[in-house]
């Protein structure tokens, strides 16, 4: 089958296409023949080495497909269904065998595409809104990346939650998107200080989702109110440095999470619950998807090096 297989961390050209054995599936597997590949910033921070993984790899943790063989002691899935997952490595390939608990079944109407699309960044725009700081209406948020895949589908969230929605965006094109998913205040961090224009039409915020990290990190602590939160999901432009948490009392008794999908998803209920809610929206068209850019699979290195130099909006995928 085709791949790409990472033999060495670095830049976007250790992603290497190579032919490789089709997997075959063990008891409680099921092969799928993978038809798109989720692309996300995980796959940087795995591909650079700041997320250690032994060597060699397929990079990748979330796809759709349909089903094409079973292993030993399977009856969540058959052969024949469509299929999408997450938070299982090794997704950048025409084959994948994956765990079938942790496969989620495509509802009529969501194209194997849109279910690619929504797995990883839709369970966790879902966890960030409704389990990490769940929303109540009238709440101040602040998402930065509001034109990213997690920062539109987020967005969409917290506007039906009845939140008051602050976003960050660098260009015009993606303010206006972000406006169309539902930010009441859009800002250009380009051209403004985001903390300064949020403290002008807020005494507070309720929570920061920061996907950002090491440029966003000490300024959205600025613009919490007492006792507000801080989810910081993602570090596009770096680690935070070292912290001292003494300060967390002084600036108002603030909370500062790292959450990770894998802890919200942990039994097959909770993975159906998130998942089936973020399906069910974009099959009805209640959560609308922005798939902008999509790559062929020998393309990988492409993709990650637009997603990199923020070249893109919405979700990228790699299709086969």
């Amino acid at each position: 089958m085709r791949a790409i297989q990472i033999t060495a961390t670095g830049g976007p050209e250790v992603l290497v296409p190579h032919d490789l054995p089709q997997p075959v599936p063990s008891a409680g597997q099921a092969l799928v023949r993978i038809e798109a590949s989720g692309v996300n910033f995980i796959d940087v921070y795995l591909r650079e080495g700041r997320y250690p993984s032994p060597l060699p790899f397929i990079p990748g943790q979330e796809a759709a497909g349909t089903v094409v063989a079973v292993g030993e002691g399977v009856t969540l899935v058959s052969v024949g269904d469509r299929v999408a997952w997450c938070n299982v490595p090794g997704t950048y390939a025409e084959f994948a065998a994956v765990p079938a608990d942790r496969l989620v079944a495509l509802p009529e109407g969501v194209s194997v595409e849109q279910g690619a699309a929504a797995m990883l960044q839709g369970i966790t725009a879902h966890y960030l809104a409704y389990a990490t700081y769940p929303i109540q209406k009238g709440d101040e948020v602040l998402i930065h990346a509001g034109a990213g895949g997690v920062g539109l589908l987020l967005t969409q969230m917290a506007h039906s939650l009845g939140a008051r929605v602050f976003t960050t965006v660098s260009t015009e094109e993606k303010a206006a998107l972000s406006r169309e998913a539902g930010a009441d205040v859009v800002i250009n961090y380009t051209t403004h200080d985001f903390a300064v224009e949020i403290k002008k039409q807020s005494e507070g915020l309720h929570v920061v989702y920061d996907s950002v990290g090491k440029t966003t990190f000490e300024q959205s602590l600025s613009v919490l109110r007492r006792r507000g939160m801080m989810a910081l999901y993602g570090a596009s432009s770096g680690a935070v440095p070292p912290f001292d948490l003494i300060r967390l009392s002084t600036l108002g008794s603030l909370f500062v999470t790292r959450p990770t999908a894998k802890d919200y998803v942990v039994t097959r209920a909770e993975l159906l619950q998130r998942a089936g809610d973020v399906l069910r929206s974009v099959a009805d068209g209640t959560l609308k998807l922005r798939i902008a850019h999509t790559y062929p699979l020998a393309e990988a290195a492409q993709a990650h090096r637009d997603l990199e130099a923020r070249k893109t909006t919405g979700k990228v995928l790699l299709t086969l």
